[in-house]
C-alpha cells in the first residue's frame, strides 16, 4: 500500500521540478520495482525511468547486500543494515517488513531483536487489556481505553500500533510469491492493522448483508489485493473494483470489544445502534416468533430435489454415496 503512495509524490515532486527522468532503488527479483514503474508511467506517460539495479555497470559492481555495505563504510554513508543484522527492513505507520540475509533460508527463525513494532508476546503483560472500537461506514472513528478515548484518525492508529507492541500483536512470517514467479520469505509486524482487521471484520458479520458479503470476499477482496500487489493501483480495474468496495461499506456502522493478550487480539461482543440485519429475538431458541417450524419441511424438500436425482443416478452407476 504504501508503494503507490510513494510513488504518487515522488511524481508530484518530479512534475513540480520539471524532471524528465526518475529513479528509484528497486531489486531486480523484487516486485516493487513492478509496482513503482507501472504508477510513474500512469501517472506520467512520458516519464524516463533509472533503475540502478538493472543496469549491467551497476549490478555487476554491486553483486549485493554486502558489496553496498562495504561501499557504505569505505565512503561514510551511514545505513542502519549491519553484515550482522544483514536483512532489509522497511518501515511505515502502517507496518514493518523484513527480508533478505538470513532471513532468505525460510527454516531460519528470526532473531528476537529484528522485530521493531511488536514485543516478544512471551514478555507481554500478564493483565490483558479491553479496548473497543467505533466504525463509520467501515471506517474505524474512535478507540476507547481504560485511560482515555481518540477520534483523531492518526492518533488512533497510533495508539493502536502502542497497545498492539506492548501485547505482541500482529506479527506474521510467510512465504509469498512474487509477481515475477520467485518465492520470497518476508517476516512482518503491523500491530494496529491486525487489531482493526479482525474487529472490521466481526462488525461485517453482524451488520453486512450474507450475500453482498460472499460476493465481496470472493471478488473484490481478492481481486483488489491482487491489483495492489502486482503494482496495479493506478489502473482501471482497481478504481473499478474499490468503488463496489466502497459500496459494500455503507452500513458497517457499530463497535467491536475487544482484549488484547499475549501475542492475540479476541473479540468479546459486538453491536450496532442502525443496522438492524442481526434479531436477538429471531435469533432466540426461546423464541417463534415470526417464525413457524413447518416453513422449514419445506425448505428441505425443495433443496433436497436435487440431491435425491444426484442419489439416484450414483445408484444407478452402481456408486455408493455412503463410502464417498
Amino acid at each position: 500500500m504504501a508503494r503507490p503512495v510513494i510513488a504518487r509524490a515522488q511524481m508530484r515532486a518530479a512534475q513540480k521540478e520539471g524532471c524528465d527522468y526518475v529513479s528509484h532503488g528497486c531489486t531486480g527479483k523484487g516486485n516493487d520495482q513492478v509496482r513503482f514503474e507501472l504508477a510513474f508511467y500512469t501517472i506520467q506517460p512520458s516519464i524516463k525511468i533509472i533503475a540502478p539495479w538493472r543496469d549491467p555497470k551497476f549490478f555487476n559492481r554491486f553483486k549485493g547486500r554486502n558489496d553496498l555495505l562495504d561501499y557504505a563504510a569505505q565512503t561514510d554513508i551511514p545505513v542502519t543494515s549491519t553484515k550482522a543484522k544483514p536483512w532489509s527492513m522497511d518501515a511505515n505507520l502502517a507496518h514493518c517488513s523484513y527480508e533478505a540475509g538470513i532471513l532468505e533460508n525460510p527454516d531460519q527463525t528470526p532473531p528476537d531483536d529484528m522485530w521493531t513494532m511488536t514485543d516478544d508476546p512471551i514478555k507481554a503483560p500478564n493483565e490483558p487489556l479491553d479496548i473497543t472500537i467505533s466504525f463509520e461506514k467501515g471506517i474505524p472513528t474512535k478507540l476507547v481505553i481504560p485511560q482515555k478515548t481518540l477520534t483523531d484518525s492518526v492518533q488512533l492508529f497510533k495508539e493502536l500500533n502502542h497497545i498492539g507492541k506492548i501485547h505482541g500483536i500482529g506479527r506474521i512470517d510467510i512465504v509469498e510469491n512474487r509477481y515475477l514467479g520467485l518465492k520470497s520469505r518476508g517476516c512482518y509486524d503491523s500491530p494496529a492493522m491486525t487489531i482493526l482487521r479482525l474487529a472490521h471484520l466481526d462488525l461485517e458479520g453482524l451488520v453486512l448483508d450474507a450475500q453482498v458479503r460472499s460476493l465481496r470476499d470472493q471478488f473484490v477482496t481478492h481481486n483488489w489485493t491482487i491489483y495492489l500487489y502486482n503494482g496495479m493501483y493506478f489502473s482501471p480495474e482497481r478504481e473499478f473494483v474499490e468503488n463496489t468496495l466502497l459500496f459494500s461499506q455503507k452500513r458497517v456502522n457499530g463497535e467491536v470489544r475487544l482484549r488484547c493478550y499475549k501475542g492475540s487480539v479476541y473479540v468479546l461482543g459486538r453491536s450496532s445502534a442502525t443496522e438492524k440485519l442481526y434479531s436477538e429475538e429471531e435469533a432466540s431458541m426461546d423464541s417463534l416468533d415470526n417464525f413457524s417450524p413447518e416453513d422449514t419441511t419445506g425448505f428441505i424438500g425443495i433443496q433436497s430435489i436435487r440431491l435425491k436425482k444426484y442419489g439416484l443416478q450414483k445408484a444407478e452407476e452402481g456408486e455408493s454415496l455412503s463410502r464417498a
